[in-house]
């Protein structure tokens, strides 16, 4: 692939015929494929980045299309996996960009098994607990990771670098609360933008080997505010991720079969050795109503719309507390 394409940005100082090489030879993992997901994977793959791992949990519905840039009309009414219609949009920029993308729930099994084989993570997730885990996966192996939030019109970005700067875990106290999600305040696009432009930034600056200062960018579009302050000199000894005995807790946790998804109205659960075949047959011999496009399939039990993916991942729509999805999949399933 023609070095022509790229000629604006090697001709920006910042990065050169030098930084250029260097991005085609780089490996991402962008964790999570919603609003932020999407720009910074466009963004990075424009860019010339060589390798990339995205990974989602989630389907699409038009309430994505809003701020979800890489999806249309035709992805939600399908309700395809973000990952996998991200992946074809993608492949459509850039032919020579080498793309694995996972259909899964993010934890720590995940985690440590990816981040090892790539240069910089991008947070584009929506819950704090995985932002925990991807600060421990971090900072064990030695890999840099740039947090982003959004939501209403507020952004807040902030880059990591193990051995250099203090981490999320020691930063939380100085970090604008972000626990409101835009499934319940909403979100406008500008926002969305403003945060990954930072998050961009700072990943070009790291995927070219230069300096990144340790700041904590906020603001708030819509007011017109926008404020930076360091954190170089934040780090705690006493710190359980980057103190001088890391135990990295976050990444220790077992996962849990039930979720609440914040926000969604939505519980995940896991079924251990449920298979998609399984699933399906079960449906069949229960003479249950249901429809697939391949990639999940999708049923109604009890008044609520179940989506099941090839893993055994299930989401029950219409229910918040993790009790009742345990009595449903009870009822379901025995």
């Amino acid at each position: 692939m023609t070095q022509n394409r790229y000629s604006r940005q090697i001709l920006f100082d910042g990065i050169g015929q030098k930084g250029q090489q260097k991005i085609n030879r780089k490996a991402v993992l962008i964790v999570g494929m919603g609003a932020l997901g999407t720009h910074l994977a466009e963004g990075l793959v424009r860019a010339g980045i060589g390798t990339l791992y995205i990974v989602d949990r989630d389907y699409i519905e038009y309430s994505n299309l809003q701020r979800q840039t890489l999806f249309n009309e035709r992805d939600a009414e399908r309700q395809v996996p973000k990952v996998i219609a991200a992946q074809k949009a993608l492949q459509a920029i850039r032919r020579d960009v080498v793309i694995t993308a996972f259909v899964e729930h993010v934890d720590g099994t995940f985690l440590e098994q990816y981040v090892p084989q790539v240069d910089l993570i991008l947070d584009a997730t929506d819950n704090f607990e995985t932002r925990m885990m991807i600060n421990d996966a971090a900072y064990a192996h030695g890999k840099p990771w740039i947090y982003g939030g959004v939501v209403r019109s507020t952004y807040v970005e902030a880059p990591f670098i193990p051995g250099q700067t203090p981490c999320f875990q020691c930063l939380i106290p100085q970090i604008p609360a972000m626990n409101l999600t835009c499934d319940t305040v909403g979100v406008i696009q500008p926002a969305v933008t403003m945060t990954t432009s930072l998050q961009l930034r700072d990943a070009l600056k790291v995927l070219t080997d230069t300096s990144v200062m340790p700041k904590l960018t906020y603001g708030d579009l819509w007011d017109g505010t926008h404020q930076t302050f360091g954190f170089g000199r934040m780090q705690r000894e006493a710190c359980s991720t980057c103190g001088k005995h890391p135990e990295y807790p976050y990444l220790q946790q077992r996962p849990t079969n039930y979720a609440s998804l914040c926000g969604r109205d939505t519980v995940q659960y896991q079924h251990e050795g449920l298979t998609y075949e399984q699933l399906e047959a079960y449906l069949k011999s229960c003479h249950m109503a249901y429809h697939t496009n391949g990639y999940l399939l999708q049923f109604e039990y009890k008044g609520h719309r179940i989506v099941a993916f090839q893993n055994g991942r299930l989401l029950i729509h219409g229910m918040r507390e993790v009790q009742q999805a345990k009595k449903l999949i009870h009822q379901l399933f025995g």
